[in-house]
């Protein structure tokens, strides 16, 4: 078991040793390199990857031709097109990364083996999406209520290392700002 999910895992439920030694059977890992893909618009999102080094953005082209961030994912953080993973279904995403990276993927169906045979790693799992889901819920609020100058202060706020790593426009593109926008916003102090 790598030892940086073993300590996230720790943080979330108590699972056993044997619980470890499963999950960890089925965990694939791999390194990509900065601006390749985890996964393509049309293919399906076969794995769940945890995130041990570097980042990632997940992101769709619109009928315009433009690009649209829609979630960034860091060390720590579990990352996959969930709609495309739970149901088997062709993407409209991309997953690529930002800078070089390692992650750890586990397929669905070695998931939910492994989540059959212990409530702790149902307990984790269970903590980590419900976390996910008010991290989406808070991100909606925001966008809905705040200017693009208060969006990026709570972001810079809640993750201020995070902001030195994300180039500016893909940002700009997750707070549903402009580039140009964005660079008049982080002028002013």
């Amino acid at each position: 078991m790598h030892e940086r999910l073993k300590k996230h895992l720790s943080k979330f439920a108590d699972p056993l040793e044997e619980d470890l030694g499963s999950l960890s059977k089925v965990l694939r890992p791999v390194k990509v390199k900065k601006k390749d893909f985890l996964l393509r618009q049309g293919q399906i999102c076969k794995y769940k990857y945890f995130v041990v080094s570097g980042f990632f953005r997940m992101y769709f082209i619109n009928d315009k031709g433009v690009e649209k961030t829609i979630n960034f994912s860091i060390e720590d953080w579990w990352l996959a097109d969930f709609d495309s993973f739970g149901n088997q279904t062709k993407t409209h995403l991309f997953i690529q990364a930002v800078e070089d990276a390692e992650v750890l993927g586990v397929s669905r169906s070695d998931l939910e083996e492994v989540l059959t045979k212990s409530l702790e790693l149902n307990r984790y799992f269970r903590a980590v999406g419900e976390r996910v889901r008010i991290a989406d819920q808070r991100r909606i609020e925001y966008i809905s209520d705040l200017s693009g100058k208060d969006l990026y202060r709570i972001f810079q706020s809640l993750n201020p290392d995070f902001v030195q790593r994300v180039p500016q426009y893909m940002l700009a593109s997750y707070l549903g700002v402009t580039p140009e926008f964005l660079s008049k916003v982080r002028g002013l102090k």
